[in-house]
């Protein structure tokens, strides 16, 4: 089976339903949805048939892969472009990346060819019943059982950042515990109910004002826990410091698995009941800050929540991004998140 054949093997129509499935992912636009349950359906296709041989009739469902499966650039591009104005292979290698990084799919290289596997994918889980989505809730940060958990995460989603994840994740759980000592009222995790364990963290770092000249500075200076940086170059402003004006989002992280728009709403609820407590702490805050390093964060979604780009750096897809406190207070986050356009990106 060559990959332009794959609509004879998986029609349109059950393609369609999947992308359907998937329709509530964050970040994952119609046509990454497509590319994504193209390249499953032939990965499994051209499994089977080196085992055996391909189905007298077109498959219905997707089934989960046995092991990683060869897929070169040339074939991903057959895949996603078939009927379309022709991708490179470049392109398709891109869009890959794009997938690998939404965490739907793992790439190995071994040298000479690329395999993929397909991450598991909750939204499509056969039976409700037996895997259903757990409940979560936003929560306070644990230092005594939550360092560990997210800095593992961290250094898994923001791994093409972390140079050597044995040095990387002592640091941040060192530095998570001195940080949740100075001030843990801005320290919070979306935590499962049915295991507590974390699926994401969240950040808010009232800044001194002698360090707010590192906004105006390439993000880079801000990769404190990802880099080898012996020092900070923020410092925490003092409790009740009225100079203190505002407030960086050190890191926004929720596990892929996770990134559902009613996870989402909790969690960014509960930033903006945050901030309103920081407020008591900091009478004159008004100015939040966040970094966007791509592919990983979901800069769709800071755009949407009224984010605006205030500078870029040339060496690195990151720039730094600006909210007034008072307007993402405003904001009505089931509103936000009902509109906001996951088919907007290609």
């Amino acid at each position: 089976m060559q990959p332009y054949e794959l609509d004879l093997w998986f029609t349109p129509e059950c393609q369609q339903h999947y992308m359907t499935l998937l329709s509530g992912r964050i970040g994952l636009t119609r046509r990454r949805a497509e590319c994504f349950v193209r390249l499953w359906a032939y990965l499994s296709l051209k499994q089977q048939q080196a085992v055996t041989q391909l189905p007298p009739l077109p498959i219905s469902r997707l089934q989960p892969l046995a092991e990683p499966v060869a897929c070169s650039h040339r074939e991903a591009a057959q895949l996603f472009y078939t009927g379309k104005d022709q991708g490179s292979d470049r392109a398709a290698g891109m869009m890959l990346d794009k997938l690998v990084a939404l965490g739907l799919i793992d790439k190995q290289f071994d040298g000479n060819r690329v395999s993929i596997c397909i991450r598991a994918v909750p939204e499509l889980a056969e039976s409700p019943q037996l895997s259903p989505f757990p409940s979560v809730q936003p929560d306070a940060f644990n230092p005594r059982t939550d360092a560990i958990p997210i800095a593992s995460l961290l250094t898994h989603t923001y791994g093409w950042l972390v140079k050597d994840a044995a040095i990387a994740q002592p640091k941040i759980i060192k530095t998570l515990r001195a940080w949740a000592q100075q001030y843990p009222t801005g320290m919070r995790v979306l935590r499962r109910c049915d295991n507590l364990q974390p699926v994401g963290m969240s950040i808010l770092f009232p800044v001194a004002s002698e360090s707010e000249a590192n906004f105006f500075r390439p993000p880079a200076k801000s990769f404190y826990l990802t880099s080898k940086a012996k020092s900070d170059p923020f410092q925490i402003a003092s409790l009740g410091d009225v100079n203190c004006t505002t407030v960086f989002e050190r890191f926004w992280i929720v596990d892929s698995e996770y990134l559902r728009r009613d996870y989402l709403c909790q969690f960014l609820e509960d930033a903006q009941a945050t901030l309103t407590q920081m407020k008591q702490d900091f009478p004159n805050l008004c100015d939040l800050y966040i970094v966007v390093v791509h592919p990983i964060h979901l800069s769709s979604l800071a755009t949407t929540l009224g984010f605006q780009k205030t500078g870029q750096e040339a060496s690195l897809s990151a720039y730094w991004m600006y909210q007034s406190i008072d307007r993402f207070l405003a904001l009505d986050m089931k509103q936000v998140l009902g509109d906001l356009q996951l088919e907007a990106a290609r």
